[in-house]
């Protein structure tokens, strides 16, 4: 990903903070924040963050699951179904 157009330093963001904050929410690129010719921090739109926070979450989730069948802690759907009709039938209860 090429971000020369999205590095801008810590004084233009000061300077420019609606604009900036207009720039990201319609164009949803992250904007790279310098500070003495240092990335320092990515402001990004909150919409694109919580989708790669979700995103996160469901690699997270897979990563989990491999480990488990690594460690061959599997079950077989029909087990699985079984034991979820067992718990709804408890719940009628």
């Amino acid at each position: 990903m090429r971000y020369s157009k999205a590095i801008k330093p810590i004084s233009y963001l000061k300077a420019n903070t609606a604009k900036v904050l207009k720039e990201i929410s319609e164009t949803h690129s992250p904007l790279i924040i310098t500070q003495n010719g240092e990335a320092k921090a990515v402001l990004q739109d909150i919409k694109e963050y919580e989708d790669m926070k979700e995103t996160l979450a469901l690699l997270k989730i897979l990563a989990l699951g491999e480990e488990s069948v690594r460690k061959g802690e599997i079950r077989s759907a029909d087990e699985v179904f079984a034991e979820m009709d067992k718990m709804i039938e408890n719940e009628r209860d």
